[in-house]
């Protein structure tokens, strides 16, 4: 009943729980509940393959809510691009794009990067508040550090 990935996320909870992280709360009380009622076996291989293209889908519906009930439109676009701020919005949305291109290649040549990345963003989501938007993202911006360290040694 308590095997190591139980014990493992019942401290997360309570890591959860102490930093008063909603979203790793309820993240883990998810994943608890389906190792309990046994459709782990079921549902953790679907998560793991498909769950960061859902989140990506989720946030990006909820990112598009504001177009669809008019509160964004093209009179809004018109007045952003004489914003020289959306104009680095504009930037940083392609650079992150490209980044988390680079962060899926890092996860295909080298998987063991990933229980580095996540243990960072459970680290970040607990302590700090931070947000678990993207582990393709953060693998990105290892690899980019990676060539950079490969650049000066």
């Amino acid at each position: 009943m308590f095997s190591q990935p139980m014990l493992f996320l019942a401290v997360l909870l309570v890591i959860g729980l102490v930093a008063k992280n909603q979203s790793l709360i309820i993240a883990v009380a998810f994943l608890l509940i389906l190792k309990l009622i046994g459709l782990d076996g079921k549902v953790f291989p679907f998560l793991q393959s498909k769950g960061i293209n859902i989140g990506v889908t989720v946030i990006t519906i909820a990112v598009l809510v504001p177009i669809a009930t008019g509160d964004i439109g093209f009179k809004q676009l018109g007045e952003a691009v004489k914003s020289s701020y959306a104009w680095i919005a504009l930037g940083a949305g392609i650079a992150v794009a490209i980044i988390a291109k680079y962060g899926l290649t890092l996860l295909e040549d080298d998987p063991h990067i990933t229980t580095a990345l996540v243990f960072g963003t459970i680290l970040a989501v607990a302590l700090f508040q931070g947000v678990a938007v993207g582990p393709l993202i953060g693998a990105g911006i290892a690899y980019l550090f990676m060539k950079l360290t490969e650049l000066f040694s």
